[in-house]
């Protein structure tokens, strides 16, 4: 807090007094005191003075708002307070509108927006709650608007709900986070009567019976409830009792609990029959209400509820079905539709119950009635508001129905002959977008809405005047100062003015089409000669604001930026209009001002001021920009053009701040006065006409009132709450006299004025008024002139438009898009410059083509000349820059590129990392296979299952078995039957094992499954050891083939047989490991190297490219080998089959006729060689063959001797696997075992933990019903007094009346049982309510005494005394007779307490017997569950190994014909199997693609995320920078020019200062030395003196405590003594007081007797007495 003012005021005296008052303006809470300061040249006085929430800040001058009036429209449910009154909230206000001469009333809620609201119609109050932390409900009197009470209770947020019972004082809130709690309140005696928790529960709907105030209904959009208010004298219990709501379809469930929901039936020999939740492990409270999901089905959601005269509900549901409930036992029954109207959708929103039915009403908009009978309801259609409904709601009297929409309009529908339908508020046009007042300001104001509906009001009274829709969308609106006409900017770009000298009926009497965007802002100046309007792309179009100049467009100008605010100031000296723009930047911490001129020139001549596309020439306007160095949210110049006001946005600071000269430089504008707004949130700035005042608000809601010059607050009102965001436009009228604020988002129009203001103030205000009037007369009746003539000429318009359209039947216009004015000037701009600049444009085109051609040439000339004498294509181009530019694109595309697939890469090598960790190096032994030759394993197995056993191979598998049993007949000492599997044929140990049949508690069948997992264990070792010697064995068997096969091939080759040579090679199978390697040859893509790799690979290229060379160089000598001896020095074995001898040419060229004897000769050699050395190549090639053999039979019989390793390998793989499924089928069965006894343990957990539950219910219960059975016998014992007293009050009127006549005495008797009779009211026997005469009212039951009471005044009246009687007898029989009815009254009173409590009584023992036979039930289940779990931790499931041919099985009814079957090719099957894994593939394919794709989406969003955080931290720091302390050392050290000097100076100081400490201190020390020893001599005496004290009070306090305890021994005797004689002095006393009291006893009687006997003799005078 902070004084507003601490100066004096200008011209006063300065010792004169003046009182200041500070206020915190907070809304949250209690506000505290206000501080008063009493001020005359210094603070001499401070007081606090308690204030009221609603108190004005006053400030200097007693100035005082009040609304005028409001209208809003309803955000929540309409009420009827009587049965012409509705109410509703809106925003901060309350509403009571009378909807037959629709008058208003407006109750402010202080405290804010309100929240929860409900009536009570019989005793006409009105119940609402505010939106503060811990809030508080509020009742208020209807019509007198007075506060009837304040109710606190415990909710910190806020109250969602509140509702009144017809009967009785009773008043049911629900508040909702974090309590969620319902209250039942004593709205009369403000007091809480109980309370309920209910955490996590939203309520949508609570509503009491009208039948029975104990009843509630609470209902959720999944949840429906129902609570039974009990009563036990004056103690209240809430009882919920859920209901149970069927599913969507509309089928009931059978909701059974969950402890004792049992499974569905099956064999017993798995194990007993459990609970849901004990098989879930449940043993808590879960439990109870534990159900499996597949048991889960979705319900139907409840959407409304009403109730009718029966005690049962109607539910509305969101899926469209209507339920029944009876309230009592709880049924649900389901209403369905007759068959007629079965296929129409009736949705339902709300509902109402009335006599003809079942009023609902949805979104559909149409109000039908259900008539309802048994399980069908028949439907009928009365009226249609075109819009979805939200509620309806019946009058009272029930003659009217009130229909209330989503959009906030009202409508009433009256019952009768015939039916009339009435509009009370229509909201279709949306919230209030703008207002203003219409000139002169002072009777009309004119609002419209965001869909175009303008509404004008009275201001005075606020009642509507005329309703006028444009059915477009309006942001802004604006009344001319000039003339009667307002200008509204539209969403389409459109400014369209209207007519409004007939308020009754305005009318659009122009429309302009600026341009495409959306206008924004629209401005008139002071004096109507402009109106400037801004668009939301950043253009300011200036238009001439006057009828008579038909609305001229005169230019525009741009802003760069988005406009925020305009202001504008006449100057009448200069005749100029200066316009200030507030802009805002993308810098959030900084503002742009923008200031301009108009000039007369731009309306006289706008031609001469505006370019050829309309924009006005900077020279004209003066255009200037200012800079504020931190953001604004609202700007205004002031009126002289002075300074500027400013509302800053981060800071909650109102500062003002100079206009410097003109200047063509950015000026950065600094604040000259500083004030703190005491708003939070953004705000907005308003000034009056006349300047003087300054409007602040901001959406706290706060409107604040300031004085211009020095911004002080001397008017503060709560217009509006913070929780509708505040204020989002206001005004001031032009004579100051009212302000009309609209919300932001509650939608309220409130309009101001001023309740109490100074002289001084309210002068000023209107002599601006006044002068305004007298210079603008003549100029407002000239404009209106001219608007009546636009009027005409557009009601003709419209009329000739009407009849065109008529004729034709369409309208052409509307198909064609109309033209903007700023498109408009663009175009003819174009126009001006195709046209001025034609030559240039041709002579551009021809020395284009020309170039072109040129090119073209020179490329054919590049493309006939030689490869080497080309230039490349890009020699040719002509825009290099873009050329490279595309290349370094291309460039930094692919490094991108090349980056992701580097980083996919590593990705992807991380993965296999991670999952060769994982899945692969974790195994200790790795998964292996091993295979052969794919003949030899199919012959196997085929001879495997064709042929026979022979009777040897049988003969030795019997030994074998024999030998197996007898092994384990050794190493356990059980049959082998009984052990279950063939683990011994692996020589496992099973020593340790126990037998199956000892298996009985849990610690052996986990030790059990323990030893099972080791042999399991051992066995696949042992397996694996023998895997690993057959994989050795093919190795070497490998090994060997390959040995033999290189000599195979040679022989094949020498041979020429042409054949394949088989080789056998270790498989991906079999060596897993080589899947994880992937080799050079699988990569299918070129491999990318690196520049250095690239590089590597060239040199070793040339290298071997120059070895090549090298090596083909001319050797002699091999050249002389290869011709002489054909490569070789001597002929080997293996040449012979190659040699051939050499033909003679003879032979070839000469035929054998002509040959001569040489030639024979030679010809018989050449036989003989050839003849010689084919023998030898025979011989050569059989000992080949015979070698081919034996090689081959070699192979054969080491690869047949791996197979037979294999199969056996194979076949023991088998037996292994059978063995470990037997081990591990022991193994589940235990598991099954340990599984179910750990379901019985949990189940007896569960039951236990129920029981103690259910025994602590019962201990409550019982103690409630110890309770109540007090609280009876109490009741009753003052019942039976009562009654006793009412039988003395009859004895004694006998009794005192017998002494009179018997005729008296009789008459008297039958008056005195006279009662009298109370008047029916024969209207109620044609009630219009459903509901009937509900009798129960609290206010019918509270007068009822006091109207019999009045009607005895007629019994006791003198005409029905007797004739002859005493008239003070007859007074004295009238009081005794009133007496005897007051306490027949309170016999009843007392009556039907006592059955109210007694029914209480009985519920509480109902429930106590519950919980008891809950109880009994547990404990049944706990017998049966005990029974259960003993008989199956005997009944063991045992696993035996029996003999082929042992066990029977049943008559299976196989298939043994096959006549409709198809045989298929295996080949089918296989190519439609390699079909599926192709489509696998790629689908996996396309999977991994969709993957990469959304990581990297992932991927970029993650970046997006990170940018906007280190713009966050950069934010932060630039804040943290601007915040940055700077101390008064600082500002020194920048100051100082020498700053070492004067530092060593002050170090200087200090060190003589420091000697001078130093040596004072020394000489403190050694006289604080002489001091502390004379201290510690002094100590040392006094200690002495203490020692000898405390021995001395030693001595004494022996010898006190001694004496104390004799005087306490004498004295116990004493006392014992005195005690004895005072009951003995006491008796005797009362013996002397009984004495007497017979005496006086005896005396009495005697005198009794006397006066009886007295009395009988005068009468009349013993009445007296």
């Amino acid at each position: 807090m902070a004084a507003t003012n601490t100066s004096p005021p200008s011209g006063g005296r300065t010792n004169e007094r003046q009182d200041y008052c500070l206020s915190d303006t907070s809304l949250n809470g209690r506000r505290p005191p206000l501080l008063v300061v009493a001020k005359r040249t210094a603070v001499d006085r401070v007081f606090f003075v308690e204030v009221p929430p609603y108190f004005l800040l006053l400030i200097k001058t007693t100035v005082f708002e009040r609304v005028r009036w409001v209208q809003g429209f309803p955000k929540q449910n309409i009420d009827f307070i009587n049965n012409t009154t509705i109410c509703y909230a809106s925003g901060n206000y309350l509403i009571f509108v009378n909807i037959e001469n629709e008058k208003r009333q407006v109750l402010q809620c202080l405290n804010g927006k309100v929240g929860a609201l409900a009536t009570n119609i019989p005793f006409q109050v009105v119940a609402f709650s505010d939106r503060n932390l811990k809030p508080i409900i509020y009742i208020y009197n209807f019509p007198e608007l007075s506060r009837k009470a304040r109710l606190k209770g415990h909710a910190q947020l806020e109250y969602t709900l509140l509702e009144f019972s017809y009967c009785g004082t009773y008043l049911a809130s629900y508040s909702a986070l974090p309590e969620y709690e319902l209250t039942l309140w004593n709205w009369e005696k403000k007091v809480i009567l109980c309370s309920r928790l209910q955490p996590g529960v939203e309520v949508s709907q609570m509503t009491f019976n009208p039948m029975n105030w104990h009843q509630l209904c609470l209902s959720s959009a999944s949840a429906l409830t129902i609570w039974n208010i009990e009563r036990s004298d004056k103690n209240y219990y809430p009882k919920p009792k859920s209901v149970n709501l069927p599913a969507e379809d509309g089928t009931y469930i059978d909701e059974t609990k969950g402890m004792f929901c049992y499974t569905d039936f099956k064999d017993t020999v798995y194990g007993p029959a459990l609970l849901i939740c004990s098989i879930a492990g449940l043993a808590g409270v879960e439990a109870e209400t534990f159900r499996p999901k597949d048991d889960l089905h979705p319900l139907v959601h409840p959407v409304v509820h009403c109730w009718n005269a029966t005690n049962e509900v109607y539910v509305g549901c969101e899926e469209g079905h209507i339920l029944l409930i009876n309230a009592e036992s709880l049924l649900v029954t389901v209403l369905f539709p007759t068959p007629e109207i079965h296929s129409k959708d009736t949705s339902v929103n709300t509902m109402a119950f009335h006599k003809e039915g079942l009023f609902v009403s949805g979104n559909d908009g149409i109000v039908h009635s259900f008539t309802v009978k048994e399980i069908h309801y028949r439907v009928k259609d009365y009226f249609d508001v075109q819009e979805p409904v939200e509620n309806i709601i019946f009058s009272p009297d029930y003659t009217l129905l009130l229909v209330e929409t989503i959009k906030g309009s009202v409508y009433t529908y009256t019952f009768g002959e015939e039916p009339k339908v009435k509009t009370i508020l229509d909201a279709r046009g949306g919230n209030i977008q703008a207002i203003d007042f219409i000139t002169p300001g002072n009777k009309y104001g004119m609002s419209v809405t965001t869909l175009g509906e303008i509404r004008i009001w009275l201001l005075e009274s606020g009642s509507h005047v005329s309703t006028l829709n444009l059915r477009t969308e309006v942001n802004d609106m604006a009344c001319c100062p000039s003339s009667l006409s307002a200008a509204l900017g539209t969403s389409a770009g459109y400014i369209q003015f209207l007519d409004v000298t007939d308020v009754k009926l305005p009318q659009v009497v122009h429309n302009v089409f600026l341009t495409q965007s959306s206008i924004q802002h629209v401005h008139y100046d002071q004096r109507g000669q402009y109106l400037i309007t801004g668009t939301s792309d950043g253009y300011i179009f200036i238009l001439n604001a006057k009828p008579s100049k038909s609305f001229k467009v005169l230019g525009f100008t741009e802003m760069n930026g988005n406009i925020v605010q305009m202001s504008t100031v006449y100057i009448s000296e200069t005749n100029l209009v200066e316009v200030m723009v507030l802009v805002k930047t993308s810098q959030s911490e900084k503002s742009r001002l923008e200031i301009f001129s108009l000039c007369e020139a731009t309306l006289t001549d706008p031609g001469n001021c505006c370019d050829e596309r309309g924009r006005l020439k900077k020279d004209i306007i003066e255009r200037r920009q200012y800079k504020i160095n931190h953001s604004l949210t609202s700007a205004i110049l002031d009126l002289q053009n002075e300074y500027l006001y400013g509302y800053c946005g981060h800071v909650p600071y109102i500062c003002t701040y100079d206009i410097p000269e003109k200047d063509s430089k950015v000026v950065v504008l600094k604040p000259e006065i500083k004030m703190q707004s005491k708003h939070f949130g953004t705000g907005i700035l308003c000034l009056s006409p006349h300047g003087k005042w300054l409007a602040s608000t901001a959406k706290d809601g706060i409107l604040s009132i300031r004085e211009a010059n020095s911004l002080e607050t001397f008017a503060q009102f709560q217009c509006h709450s913070y929780q509708g965001q505040g204020i989002q436009s206001l005004t001031f009228s032009l004579d100051g006299c009212s302000i009309v604020a609209n919300g932001r988002e509650d939608g309220v129009l409130v309009c101001l004025k001023w309740k109490k203001i100074t002289d001084s103030l309210a002068q000023e205000a209107a002599q601006h008024f006044q002068a305004f009037l007298d210079i603008m007369k003549s100029s407002i009746a000239k404009e209106n002139s001219a608007l009546l003539k636009m009027r005409e000429s557009q009601l003709s318009l419209d009329l000739v438009s009407r009849q065109s359209d008529e004729y034709s039947g369409t309208t052409d216009r509307a198909n064609e898009q109309e033209t903007s004015w700023l498109e408009k000037k663009n175009l003819e701009a174009d126009r001006k410059e195709v046209k001025k600049f034609s030559e240039k444009k041709r002579e551009l085109k021809q020395g284009i083509r020309a170039l072109a051609k040129t090119i073209q040439e020179m490329l054919e000339e590049n493309d006939l000349a030689p490869q080497i004498a080309q230039l490349e294509q890009k020699e040719f181009t002509l825009d290099v820059e873009e050329m490279k530019k595309l290349h370094a694109e291309n460039d930094k595309e692919v490094a991108k590129l090349r980056k992701e697939t580097e980083m996919e890469n590593l990705a992807k090598m991380y993965l296999w990392n991670v999952l060769k960790e994982e899945c692969w190096d974790s195994m200790s032994v790795k998964g292996q296979g091993l295979r052969l030759r794919k003949d030899i394993v199919e012959a196997n197995s085929v001879a495997s299952s064709l042929t026979q056993r022979s009777h040897e191979e049988e003969e030795e598998e019997e030994k074998e078995e024999e030998d197996e049993e007898k092994v384990v007949k050794r190493d356990s000492g059980l049959p082998n039957y009984l052990l279950g599997s063939l683990c011994t044929s692996f020589d496992a140990d099973i020593s340790m094992l126990k037998s199956q049949l000892e298996l009985h508690t849990r610690e052996e069948k986990i030790n059990q499954i323990i030893l099972l997992k080791d042999i399991i264990y051992k066995i696949k070792t042992i397996f694996n050891n023998e895997f690993v010697t057959t994989f050795q064995q093919k190795k070497l068997a490998i090994a060997h083939v390959r040995e033999k096969n290189i000599r195979l091939r040679e022989i094949i080759e020498d041979l020429e047989l042409g054949e394949d040579v088989w080789q056998p090679e270790i498989e991906d199978c079999e060596k897993p490991d080589l899947i994880l390697t992937v080799a050079d040859d699988e990569i299918e893509v070129e491999r990318y190297l690196t520049l250095w790799q690239r590089e590597q690979a060239e040199m070793a290229a040339a290298l071997e490219l120059q070895r090549r060379l090298l090596a083909e160089r001319d050797n002699f000598r091999r050249r002389a080998l290869m011709d002489m001896m054909n490569g070789v020095l001597e002929v080997k074995k293996e040449d012979i089959l190659r040699m051939v001898v050499p033909q003679p040419s003879f032979m070839v060229s000469k035929i054998d006729a002509i040959w001569n004897e040489e030639e024979r000769r030679q010809a018989k050699e050449y036989e003989k060689k050839v003849k010689e050395l084919n023998e030898e190549k025979d011989k050569y090639r059989k000992s080949l063959d015979a070698e081919l053999r034996k090689i081959q039979g070699s192979i054969q019989e080491t690869t047949q001797a791996f197979d037979y390793n294999l199969k056996k390998l194979f076949e023991r793989k088998v037996q292994a696997e059978m063995v470990i499924n037997q081990e591990e089928l022991k193994i589940t069965n235990l598991v099954f075992s340990l599984l179910l006894d750990e379901e019985l343990s949990t189940r007896e957990l569960g039951l236990n933990n129920f029981l103690e539950r259910k025994q602590l219910e019962k201990k409550s219960t019982a103690k409630e019903v110890f309770m109540a059975q007090d609280e009876v016998e109490t009741y009753r014992e003052n019942y039976d007094n009562l009654v006793a007293e009412d039988k003395v009050i009859e004895r004694g009127f006998k009794k005192e009346f017998a002494e009179l006549s018997s005729p008296h005495a009789e008459l008297l008797n039958k008056l005195f049982k006279r009662r009298p009779r109370m008047p029916r009211q024969r209207g109620h026997v044609e009630c219009t309510s459903p509901y009937g005469n509900r009798l129960g009212s609290g206010r019918i039951k509270k007068d009822s005494l006091a109207q019999i009471m009045k009607a005895m005044d007629d019994l006791d009246s003198p005409h029905h005394m007797p004739e002859g009687l005493d008239p003070a007898v007859w007074q004295y029989f009238c009081a005794a007779r009133r007496t005897k009815i007051e306490n027949e009254q309170r016999v009843k009173q007392k009556a039907a307490g006592l059955l109210e409590i007694q029914a209480f009584l009985r519920r509480r023992t109902e429930d106590d017997e519950k919980v008891q036979m809950d109880i009994e039930k547990i404990f049944q289940e706990l017998f049966v569950l005990q029974k259960d779990k003993s008989f199956y931790q005997v009944d063991l499931t045992v696993q035996f190994l029996l003999k082929q041919g042992q066990v029977e099985t049943e008559n299976f009814h196989f298939v043994l014909d096959y006549s409709e079957s198809v045989i298929i090719t295996r080949s089918v099957i296989e190519d439609l199997n390699n079909s599926i894994r192709v489509h696998c593939q790629r689908k996996i394919t396309n999977m991994v693609e969709n993957k990469k794709y959304h990581k990297g989406i992932f991927q970029i969003e993650w970046e997006h995320k990170k940018m906007v955080m280190e713009m966050e931290d950069l934010n932060q720091k630039a804040w943290d920078i601007q915040m940055l302390f700077f101390s008064r050392a600082h500002q020194m050290y920048l100051r100082e020019q020498n700053y070492d000097l004067m530092v060593s100076f002050q170090i200087s100081q200090m060190e003589q200062t420091l000697a001078s400490m130093d040596k004072n201190h020394k000489r403190d020390v050694e006289a604080q030395k002489e001091l502390l020893k004379k201290l510690r001599k002094m100590n040392y005496q006094h200690d002495l003196a203490n020692y000898t004290l405390s021995c001395m009070l030693y001595e004494e306090l022996l010898c006190n405590s001694e004496r104390k305890h004799i005087c306490q021994t004498i004295g116990l005797k004493l006392t014992c003594e005195k005690i004895a004689e005072e009951r003995y002095e006491a008796t005797l006393q009362q013996q002397k007081l009984i004495d007497i009291s017979k005496e006086q006893y005896a005396q009495i009687s005697i005198l009794q007797a006397e006066v009886e006997r007295l009395r009988m003799k005068t009468f009349p005078a013993l009445i007296h007495m």
